[in-house]
Formats: C-alpha cells, structure tokens, sequence
C-alpha cells in the first residue's frame, strides 16, 4: 500500500509538477504579450512629462522675464516722475543721463550711486540738477533775441459768431474775421 501511495503521490507531483509549468509558462507569455504595451505607454508617459517639465521651464523664464520688464518700466517711470516733478524741462536726455546710476534695493527703494555713496532717488535727482542746472528751465524770460508775443486786450476783441460769417458781407466785418481766425491760429499753433 506504502507503494501505492508513494506511485499515486509521484504521479501527483509530476502532475503538479506539469501544472505549474503551463501555469508558469501561461503567466509568462501574458507578460511578453501586455509588456511591449506597458513599456510603449511608459515611454509615452516619460515624454508627456518631459514635455510638461519643459513647458514649465519656459513658463517660468517668461515670467521671471515679464517681471523684469514691469520691474524696469515702474523704476524708469519713477525716475523720469521724480526729474517732471523737479521740473525738467528734458526729462528723456536727464534720464538717459542718470539712469544707470538709479537701482532698486533688497527693501524696493530706489538708490543711485552717487559721488555722495548711495543715496535716495529724491536726493540724488537733486543733487544732479543741482550740479546740472542746464537741464532746469531758464529762470528769467527774455533776453536778447527774445520775442515777445504781441496780445490783444481782451476788452478789445470781439468774438466772431460763424452764423454772422456770409456772403455779401461788410468788408470791415470780414477784416474783423479774418484777423481773429489769424489770432486763433498763431495762438494754437505756438502752443498758448
């Protein structure tokens, strides 16, 4: 009986034996099959991401660019600010001139570098008018080839109605109109 059951236990295991191996093999040709797919959509995946990753990057260099582009036009607004509100009467060339001195600190502010050291925008600005007055306007009007404007008195001019402008009208009337239509056009074109 002892051997029956040992030849029923080796046919067992060899059957065993039998039925792993297909199962083993079956497992594997599963893998072999879903493996090229796995592997593509990882690859697909990995490039996806790179994409992603790359994309970010140039998001983020385009900000960090945006951001020096409104740092430098806020601080160039400022200075060419400071110098309209001393006064300047040039403001592009004074700010050309001193532009490079002016950066903005750690805290914000904004500093120049100066023959003083660093000091604030404020000061530096009046300083340098101070040492530059030619970019100030000229304190005195007139002087020599000065032209002053010749200005009619109020009370004497009359104000032209267009209504009243027509044919077959009195020639000291239109005299009148055109010397106040000559009048309002050196005046706008001068600029007062």
């Amino acid at each position: 009986m002892d051997e029956e059951k040992q030849t029923v236990e080796g046919k067992s295991d060899g059957i065993r034996e039998i039925v792993r191996e297909t199962i083993a093999e079956f497992v594997k040709r599963e893998q072999s099959k879903t493996e090229p797919a796995y592997k593509a959509e990882l690859v697909e995946e990995r490039k996806r991401r790179e994409q992603l990753e790359r994309r970010l990057n140039e998001l983020v260099e385009e900000n960090k660019r945006s951001r020096q582009q409104a740092e430098e036009s806020e601080r160039a607004a400022t200075i060419r600010g400071e110098l309209a509100r001393l006064g300047v009467g040039k403001v592009e060339v004074a700010f050309k001139a001193i532009k490079d001195d002016v950066y903005r600190a750690e805290d914000g502010r904004l500093l120049a570098r100066g023959e003083q050291g660093e000091v604030g925008l404020k000061e530096y600005v009046t300083h340098f008018l101070n040492e530059n007055p030619e970019f100030l306007p000229a304190r005195i009007a007139g002087g020599s080839g000065a032209v002053s404007a010749h200005k009619v008195p109020a009370a004497s001019r009359e104000s032209v109605d267009i209504d009243k402008i027509r044919p077959g009208m009195s020639s000291e009337d239109a005299e009148r109109i055109r010397q106040e239509i000559v009048r309002i056009t050196s005046q706008t074109l001068r600029g007062a």
